[in-house]
């Protein structure tokens, strides 16, 4: 099942999985991101239903900038590699 979405998630993937050298990964790097994730995608949802119950359809910028950072931090968090998430940070040796 893995890596059936990293297949599909492939092109958001080989943004951040493509630098080479060392690179400097510590665990707590993956939790934070997840955690950022779900936080934007949290945002998203409330940013949504705020557009929907006022009325606004010019709201729904947000919403989109929202969710499209939580889907990559989640795809990144979940199914990227140590170099993928060190290079999130912009973390290297």
């Amino acid at each position: 099942m893995k890596q059936l979405l990293r297949k599909i998630f492939s092109p958001i993937l080989a943004m951040f999985e493509e630098q080479e050298g060392e690179y400097a990964y510590k665990p707590s790097h993956r939790l934070i991101l997840k955690v950022v994730g779900t936080l934007f995608l949290g945002l998203s949802l409330a940013s949504l239903l705020g557009s929907i119950s006022a009325g606004q359809p010019g709201a729904l910028l947000p919403v989109i900038v929202f969710f499209g950072v939580g889907l990559v931090c989640m795809v990144v968090g979940f199914l990227g590699t140590d170099r993928a998430v060190a290079k999130i940070w912009n973390n290297r040796r």
